[in-house]
């Protein structure tokens, strides 16, 4: 299904990392151009943001909306498919946070155009979870964060960063595993076609025993991110480490995005 409009949430998930990619012809200035480059990309996207919702979201509608589906690998059942509602579009526009994020960072003078390409990747990841009606497509948005989020650690972070950045990665990473077998097991689950979207998934009678097991999972994967007691040990060393933008990101946004998971998957 394609959509009939203008592809609102697809320009604004993926306006952030297309402008990442072209962060290596900008020329290098001190620093100053790709600072005012990247701050422009962000204040653009949360403009675009701004419009698109106002124009075209109804607020008083409980369904999806600016509903976008476009067959990816029908083989296998993943599709681009992205919409938001009144939970998602507050956390879209969080994105603030990451604009400000990239104001904050003003004076990162250590390779500049990397610290500014990770930002602007993040920033495009972290839109991309909040608006995925595909299961798989929310998976591979979070795990496109997490390495931005690694390497910003382990490179501008305190005099620990090695140690907080490899722990951050082990636990999220290793926990997403959780993830990616619920949705396999979900999309597969009942014969017919195998589809990876969240709506119709949900719709789907599972076996109690099976239900348990994909609930377990899931519970564990996103507790880990959303650091839920006692799977938060990983968070006081992130942030104790992190510098203060990419402490803004992970307070601001990524707990939100574990939170996220949590309400969306019914948990």
């Amino acid at each position: 299904m394609m959509a009939t409009q203008f592809p609102w949430l697809t320009t604004i998930v993926l306006l952030p990392l297309v402008a990442a990619l072209l962060i290596p012809l900008i020329p290098e200035r001190g620093g100053k151009s790709i600072r005012w480059y990247a701050l422009g990309v962000g204040i653009a996207n949360f403009g675009l943001m701004c419009y698109a919702f106002w124009k075209h979201y109804n607020p008083g509608n409980s369904a999806f909306q600016l509903v976008e589906k476009y067959d990816w690998l029908p083989q296998i059942g993943l599709s681009w498919a992205v919409s938001v509602d009144g939970l998602s579009v507050p956390l879209v526009l969080f994105g603030l946070v990451t604009t400000l994020s990239i104001f904050a960072a003003w004076q990162v003078d250590y390779k500049p155009r990397l610290f500014y390409f990770l930002i602007l990747v993040l920033y495009s990841a972290q839109i991309g979870v909040f608006v995925a009606q595909d299961l798989m497509l929310l998976f591979i948005m979070w795990e496109l964060e997490l390495v931005p989020v690694y390497l910003l650690i382990s490179i501008w972070g305190g005099q620990k960063r090695p140690y907080a950045a490899t722990k951050f990665l082990l636990y999220t990473a290793a926990t997403s595993i959780f993830i990616l077998v619920a949705a396999l097991g979900m999309a597969i689950y009942g014969g017919g076609n195998i589809t990876f979207d969240m709506v119709e998934l949900g719709l789907r009678d599972y076996p109690l025993t099976l239900e348990l097991l994909l609930y377990a999972g899931l519970l564990i994967a996103f507790g880990v991110k959303l650091a839920i007691s006692p799977l938060h040990t990983w968070l006081p060393d992130a942030h104790g480490e992190a510098s203060a933008p990419v402490s803004m990101i992970l307070a601001g946004v990524l707990l939100k995005m574990g939170g996220y998971g949590l309400i969306r998957l019914n948990l």
